[in-house]
């Protein structure tokens, strides 16, 4: 996660640039000089790129997984 520092004095920046900031994943941390007054930080979940073909056969499906369920499955007479 990046962090951006931001200068209540110096910085002129809005609030929505503020949110922008975290809504790209940056945390951000509100100073007065030297002093930090505040940490935000983005509440969801940063989302990773998914990559295809990482775990190949890692997972299979059987020749019958789309068969109707037997009556029994049901009503619990397995």
């Amino acid at each position: 996660m990046m962090t951006k520092t931001i200068d209540i004095h110096t910085a002129h920046i809005s609030l929505d640039d503020v949110l922008s900031l975290i809504r790209q994943g940056t945390e951000v941390i509100m100073t007065d000089a030297n002093t930090q007054l505040a940490r935000i930080v983005p509440s969801f979940p940063l989302r990773k790129e998914r990559i295809a073909g990482l775990h190949p056969g890692a997972i299979w499906t059987s020749d019958d997984f789309d068969e109707p369920l037997p009556d029994e499955f049901w009503t619990g007479n397995l």
